[in-house]
């Protein structure tokens, strides 16, 4: 349990007036290059204690989370602060760890800074680690808790490719840092200053928590979460932050059966409300009070796809349930341990444009007609990242065929029976350049001419020409049997859950494609979606659906 304590000034940086203090400054390398804009690595030394933090903590100029390491001489008791935010600061101690290194000694010598070193090696998770330490120093100390019983280590190598090397030493009398703790510390166990400090370095957004999808008429929404659909969507407004350039956004669900044995469709999307209609009034109203597309097989498709008023939801992830994760895990197989739940993440840094600074409303749908139906935890989260793939500016919902309205009457996809297929016209405002449309395809149609289990060519095409043609197909289904417990065993030795499929597999995410359109000119436009659809056989019938949105620099 954690405790609050009163930290002092003396007890953080208790007995360093006591000795001769060294104040040492490393510089890190990579492939021998230097960063010119790094913080160097501060050390204050003594005979009773070593302060390991950066220069740019020591000048108050450091960004939260930062850092703060003492090590305890001669006891090599590790103290690790970390500044979460202002106020806001945790600590753990470890007697161990430093104890437990081990080494082997080279003989190998060499000078840093006019000090005789000696080289150590060691090995961590795999990593090769050399440390070239001296003894002239008469104190033990360096830039991080690797080597602290050796010496004092003027550089740390890392597989030959990073370093971090001292390039200042020098005796000081005060370490100038009297004032960087204030107030009260929470003291924690390892692992839960590990999980507080890896958590306070991104933004996260909670959007469901443990929350029910299942099919019932005593579905109600509250103030937090709207459901409809008899309880298979759920719905809820989130209001995002700025999110800069140089950050990365991933969309996170966990799922679990509640009661549903069967593999089901699920998706994750949000509702554009920039025109006059929405899927929102969709939702409310009823779903033939959305957009019409028919193509002349009969049917009626409503809400999935663009026109003037109207834009689709647009799809941030397709995931695909396993069979009975959790509440089945009691149908024992021999040597199988069942997973408890399903983990779906995906990187959603293109949809940047349409969320930044936005109040949106967020959704989740899982098909089914259980009662129990499923249990789901939703989260977005949002990391600084030096990662830079997404650069478009644009996101243009285009159409998002899977019939999130199933259980309130809206039509499955079947539209692809039809030459016609599925056609999209829209209109651009400005040029767009560098386009491409993000596109994610599954294939429906469970038995065994149906087109679940049948390789289909997806052709789309472009103003009328070819723009990309592929057969989305999932052949490493069979990886994921433990988180299949309720998956039924064939005569032939294999699961259900083993079995290609079109683009999915049961207990896993769907990845979307990224074609490239070139640059496209301001004015009107076409996307055709064809895909040879199987017929129907008695009351089976096969489905596709598809998503698809554009994305671009205006």
């Amino acid at each position: 349990m954690h405790q609050r304590i009163l930290l002092s000034i003396f007890t953080f940086l208790c007995f360093f007036s006591s000795a001769q203090t060294y104040e040492v400054q490393y510089i890190s390398s990579s492939n021998g290059k230097v960063s010119a804009d790094q913080s160097p690595t501060l050390v204050f030394a003594n005979a009773k204690e070593n302060l390991i933090l950066n220069q740019k903590i020591k000048e108050k100029k450091a960004d939260f989370p930062y850092e703060i390491t003492k090590i305890e001489k001669p006891s090599n008791t590790v103290f690790a602060y970390a500044f979460l935010k202002t106020g806001e600061v945790v600590s753990a101690s470890d007697k161990e760890s430093i104890g437990k290194q081990t080494f082997e000694f080279t003989g190998e010598t060499r000078k840093i800074l006019g000090y005789h070193c000696k080289k150590a090696v060691t090995k961590i998770n795999s990593n090769t680690i050399e440390v070239w330490y001296t003894n002239d120093l008469k104190i033990q100390g360096g830039p991080s808790t690797i080597g602290q019983n050796l010496g004092f280590v003027l550089e740390i190598e890392r597989n030959k490719t990073s370093a971090i090397t001292a390039t200042v030493l020098k005796k000081v009398k005060d370490n100038g840092i009297d004032d960087l703790i204030k107030g009260q510390v929470t003291a924690t166990d390892q692992l839960g200053y590990r999980d507080l400090l890896w958590k306070s370095r991104f933004t996260t957004l909670k959007v469901f928590d443990n929350e029910t999808i299942n099919f019932s008429d005593q579905s109600k929404s509250d103030e937090q979460v709207k459901r409809f659909a008899n309880g298979t969507i759920l719905l809820k407004k989130i209001k995002f932050p700025k999110i800069t350039e140089g950050e990365t956004i991933f969309v996170e669900l966990k799922q679990q059966s509640n009661g549903d044995a069967y593999d089901r469709t699920g998706t994750v999307f949000f509702i554009p409300q920039d025109r006059s209609q929405s899927f929102l009034n969709g939702l409310e109203n009823g779903v033939k009070t959305l957009p019409l597309y028919e193509n002349g097989n009969g049917k009626q498709y409503y809400g999935i796809m663009t026109t003037e008023n109207y834009y689709p939801p647009v799809e941030m992830m397709r995931f695909f349930t396993a069979f009975g994760i959790n509440k089945f895990n009691n149908l024992q197989l021999k040597d199988k341990t069942w997973q408890t739940v399903s983990p779906y993440r995906e990187d959603i840094t293109d949809l940047k444009p349409s969320l930044s600074e936005k109040e949106v409303w967020i959704g989740a749908f899982i098909g089914n007609y259980d009662k129990g139906g499923h249990q789901v935890s939703l989260e977005i989260t949002i990391h600084k990242s030096d990662q830079n793939i997404y650069r478009n500016n644009a996101v243009i919902p285009l159409f998002n065929t899977l019939n999130i309205m199933e259980m309130a009457g809206q039509e499955y996809s079947t539209m692809f029976d039809k030459d016609q297929g599925l056609l999209v016209e829209f209109t651009l405002k400005k040029d767009l350049k560098n386009a491409q449309l993000k596109y994610t395809a599954t294939g429906h149609g469970g038995w065994e001419n149906g087109d679940e289990f049948i390789p289909k060519t997806n052709s789309i095409f472009l103003d009328g020409k070819m723009a990309f043609s592929f057969v989305p197909w999932r052949t490493d289904c069979g990886s994921y049997r433990l988180y299949n417990p309720a998956s039924g065993n064939f005569p032939d030795g294999l699961s259900s859950s083993d079995l290609s499929r079109s683009n999915w597999c049961p207990g896993t995410v769907t990845n979307p494609n990224f074609i490239p359109l070139g640059d496209l000119k301001a004015g009107k436009h076409s996307i055709q979606v064809k895909i040879p659809q199987g017929p129907r056989e008695g009351s089976s019938f096969s489905a596709w659906n598809i998503s698809g949105t554009l994305l671009g620099t205006e």
